[in-house]
């Protein structure tokens, strides 16, 4: 998840609880993962990935927030309005990520292992435009790492 200074997220989380709509949670007054974003295929090389678009601040804040699981295969891909140093967190994820930080011309610029419900910061080393999260381990288990490309990324804007 993009980390915020502490105030703009404290006054983020409090404009986000108020404007969550009900159905934002689940039945045991847990809230609920983001699950319904469009998708999109990437490709890195021979693999496939269907990644969900968080292309909106508040799609960025949320994230892979709640999740208990993620299928194999699936990431979220979080797309940039420009190109900056870009710095991600876990808190409220359950899940242990990859974070792999993509420069416009889709080569990784470098990846990160980001561990569940942390808060500690993982940022790309140079400005970046998209990061994909995906489970970790996925890029290690691919032998994908900084310098390989990521292929059917949308179009900056």
């Amino acid at each position: 998840m993009p980390s915020l200074p502490r105030r703009a997220a404290a006054a983020l989380a409090a404009f986000s609880f108020l404007a969550l709509p009900a159905c934002a949670q689940t039945s045991a007054g847990m809230p609920a993962p983001q699950l319904d974003l469009p998708r999109t295929q990437l490709t890195v090389g021979m693999h496939r990935i269907t990644a969900q678009i968080a292309a909106t601040a508040a799609q960025r804040a949320t994230g892979l927030m709640h999740r208990t699981a993620m299928p194999e295969g699936e990431g979220m891909l979080f797309v940039f309005e420009r190109a900056g140093v870009q710095c991600f967190w876990m808190k409220n994820t359950l899940i242990p990520l990859t974070a792999a930080f993509i420069a416009d011309d889709g080569r990784i610029v470098n990846l990160a292992d980001m561990q569940p419900q942390s808060e500690d910061n993982h940022c790309s080393t140079r400005p970046v435009r998209y990061v994909l999260e995906m489970n970790q381990g996925w890029f290690t288990q691919r032998h994908i790492r900084a310098g390989h490309s990521v292929r059917g990324l949308p179009a900056a804007q």
